[in-house]
């Protein structure tokens, strides 16, 4: 589809018709107008159909988003992820000292996996651009071990991390287009 700039474009298309009941907390484009709810534009799309699946199979677990996901063609869960990732995710406006001491943690901690842009890939999140307050309680649940999503790589990168670490790092990557 890829290679084919016409059925990408109606694909992305029809994305955006089987995301309407998405938009109440992800935001029409995928930029969530709550704080606690991710944003989804410019996610990977192999990243968010994964995470789509994880929710349709139970993986994830999530009462609301796995009714609303079970009721998804396999055809409509790739048009979203499609939508989703050509949508743009405009950084925010963050504390510039916190963002600073946030670039040098990430720096440390988090660009192996998420990348030097924090643009993700196929198997981690796209983080820039993201809503400060969801990273942080992600962060904090992964390294309290908390969450939902246990993951061991990101338990150990989030160990050594007090509060206002991870304030930092959210302030630095909700700035970053």
């Amino acid at each position: 589809m890829q290679g084919d700039p016409v059925a990408l474009k109606a694909a992305i298309e029809a994305g955006r018709k089987a995301s309407f009941f998405c938009a109440n907390c992800h935001g029409e484009t995928g930029i969530s107008k709550t704080p606690e709810v991710p944003n989804l534009a410019g996610q990977n799309p192999a990243y968010l159909l994964e995470q789509i699946r994880k929710f349709g199979s139970g993986e994830r677990q999530d009462a609301f988003m796995q009714g609303l996901i079970k009721v998804l063609k396999d055809e409509e869960r790739v048009q979203m992820a499609l939508f989703y990732a050509a949508q743009a995710a405009p950084p925010t406006k963050a504390n510039a000292a916190q963002a600073a001491r946030g670039k040098d943690l990430y720096a440390k901690l988090c660009v192996r996996c998420h990348g030097e842009l924090a643009r993700g890939n196929d198997l981690y999140p796209r983080l820039a651009g993201q809503n400060a307050v969801y990273l942080q309680t992600s962060v904090a649940r992964y390294r309290d071990g908390t969450g939902i999503r246990n993951n061991q790589l990101m338990a150990i990168a989030t160990a050594p991390l007090k509060n206002d670490d991870i304030a930092a790092i959210a302030q630095y990557l909700t700035q970053m287009p």
